[in-house]
């Protein structure tokens, strides 16, 4: 019955079509319907057309059923396989694009008949484009309903700044963030990105022990920032997909964020940099919070290697700084108070350059 309902109702649309065909046609604007007859001037001839195209979809059902139970098959299967962010992105534009094309409508009239045609086609168009354009842009628009949605300051603290702190992979599986965080000397909220978290994944999931290990490490940071700190974190769920790499994806959030990389990565550094994005960098943070060693100072160190130089000697501080004693090959091994000559700064930290104090008594 209800195939057969169906079938009434595709006869129905076709003698409609028809129909209208025939009215739109009525004059034969082109001259070429039916040469050297006006087309208006053939008897009936709304109802003969009508006639046959409805015996055309009545006969033709079968096919058409056919073609569109495959179509709504492949759409389905197609619908199944889209993100929910994506459908409904997708819907959203689509809507936008509709919106568009009916006030577009009164611009057609003038195209007479084909003015309904017209009309079609740019709603399938602007449709079409506005939901491919949302999908695309759809990690923007996440960006920015994140950030209306981060809660906001308590009256009292109104006048305190909050900025979103964008954490790439490098800086989790460091793991001195969250010592940071423990401080308070890091406000404001603490962005993870999805893809993050992603490489993060599949950086625990490799074949290799050792990156195996850090990507666990990294996930267990995560967890202790998430779970035992008195920090705000939110979990960026947009992405870019028409961008590969995880860094450019970074960078990208940021401006829409209008945050700050948070990064150990030298190499991101730069590209943020160069990008006019914020960065905060954990090296030289740890840089700057080193014991300021000033020349003339005293101070005992064990002479761990010898030097690049001839007769130079090898010790570092408790916070890893490397100290340069000149003459102190001879010392390896053994606790020596040395006079510290001169610090040299470099992008890779700080060095200290010394002598031995029980030769500059002799001198």
């Amino acid at each position: 019955m209800w195939n057969n309902t169906l079938r009434s109702a595709c006869t129905l649309f076709g003698g409609f079509l028809g129909y209208k065909l025939s009215a739109a046609f009525q004059h034969d604007p082109l001259g070429y319907l039916v040469p050297g007859v006006a087309f208006g001037s053939v008897e009936g001839q709304g109802y003969g057309l009508a006639g046959a195209f409805a015996i055309l979809f009545y006969f033709g059902y079968s096919w058409i059923a056919r073609l569109g139970k495959d179509a709504l098959r492949k759409a389905e299967e197609r619908l199944y396989g889209v993100p929910a962010a994506d459908a409904a992105a997708g819907i959203v534009g689509l809507i936008v694009g509709l919106v568009v094309a009916a006030l577009l409508v009164p611009a057609f009239r003038a195209f007479g008949a084909l003015a309904p045609w017209l009309a079609a086609l740019a709603a399938i168009g602007l449709g079409v484009v506005g939901a491919r354009f949302a999908v695309a842009k759809r990690g923007d628009v996440q960006a920015w309903v994140d950030a209306a949605r981060a809660p906001a300051p308590a009256p009292e603290e109104a006048k305190r700044i909050y900025e979103h702190k964008i954490l790439d992979t490098s800086v989790i599986i460091d793991g001195r963030i969250a010592d940071i965080c423990k401080t308070g000397f890091l406000e404001g909220t603490l962005v993870i990105p999805e893809f993050v978290l992603e490489e993060l994944q599949h950086i625990a999931d490799s074949s290799d022990l050792l990156k195996r290990n850090r990507g666990r490490r990294g996930l267990d940071i995560l967890n202790k920032i998430q779970k035992e700190l008195d920090v705000k974190v939110l979990i960026y769920e947009g992405d870019y997909d028409e961008i590969s790499e995880v860094d450019s994806k970074l960078v990208k959030l940021a401006k829409a964020l209008h945050g700050k990389v948070v990064t150990n990565d030298f190499n991101l550094n730069k590209v943020c940099e160069l990008q006019g994005v914020a960065v905060l960098n954990i090296n030289d943070l740890a840089n700057a919070v080193k014991p300021v060693v000033l020349p003339g100072e005293e101070i005992m160190v064990q002479i761990i290697k010898d030097g690049k130089e001839h007769g130079q000697g090898v010790a570092y501080l408790d916070d890893g700084t490397m100290i340069v004693v000149e003459g102190g090959r001879d010392f390896i091994g053994s606790h020596l108070e040395v006079l510290v000559t001169s610090v040299l700064q470099t992008s890779a930290g700080r060095m200290i350059f010394a002598k031995p104090k029980l030769l500059e008594k002799a001198q």
